[in-house]
């Protein structure tokens, strides 16, 4: 890895988050920037467990989400095991994942069929049986090497900070769950009345400001009347 352009690549990204208006936009580009700039990186993501409940905080492409779902309901795998270990390490790499892996046989038989040739994380905080991690996911087998820990590890240390700024992982659920509410309420008004993106949005910031209700109930109202859903 050529570390002068990736150190100027990181200073950019990191000028590119104090600017992101929320901790959710944060880790979204957090995950994006590491498909962007790390080498033989094909996906990426944030994970979180909460009293043993795995959560996707943010994808950037195919394989993490499924990736994540395996972990929490088989209670098996990578991240678990680096959130277990008792010798401080807080990074794991899996250089072949077409290999069997003894640690979580299930988990690893599920990841091959997903596609996932190797993989690497970092830990961004534990706590009791809670804890996160960023992902890194390659296609092929030997994708990640020594050099690209060292990059996983100044990326992993944006998102422990954004992770660090949110009071609790439900907080941080809620939002994902506001986030997609707006998204479809938009979507309805697009349809419906031939709106743009941004004119849709303005609908509902305008209802919102002018009958002080919270843009999420604004989109709520909007999905629960839509003929669609009646």
């Amino acid at each position: 890895m050529e570390w002068q352009r990736y150190a100027e690549q990181m200073a950019r990204l990191a000028r590119d988050l104090v600017a992101q208006d929320s901790v959710q936009a944060t880790l979204d580009a957090v995950s994006a920037a590491a498909v962007e700039l790390v080498e033989g990186c094909d996906a990426a993501g944030i994970l979180t467990v909460s009293k043993g409940r795995a959560v996707t905080l943010a994808v950037c492409g195919d394989m993490v989400a499924e990736s994540d779902r395996l972990q929490g309901e088989l209670g098996e795998g990578p991240c678990f095991d680096a959130a277990r270990r008792v010798d401080g390490e807080r990074l794991f790499r899996i250089a072949d994942m077409t290999r069997p892996q003894p640690s979580w046989p299930r988990y690893s038989r599920a990841a091959r069929d997903l596609g996932i040739g190797s993989m690497t994380g970092v830990l961004l905080y534990t706590d009791e049986e809670d804890f996160g991690a960023l992902n890194l996911y390659s296609r092929r087998p030997g994708a990640f090497g020594e050099d690209i820990e060292t990059a996983g590890w100044l990326l992993a240390s944006h998102a422990a900070v954004a992770l660090a700024t949110a009071r609790t992982v439900d907080q941080l659920e809620h939002a994902l769950e506001t986030r997609h509410a707006i998204g479809e309420a938009m979507g309805i008004l697009m349809e419906r009345h031939r709106l743009s993106e941004d004119e849709a949005f303005g609908v509902l910031r305008r209802i919102s400001q002018n009958h002080n209700l919270k843009l999420r109930d604004v989109a709520r109202r909007v999905r629960a009347d839509s003929p669609e859903r009646g």
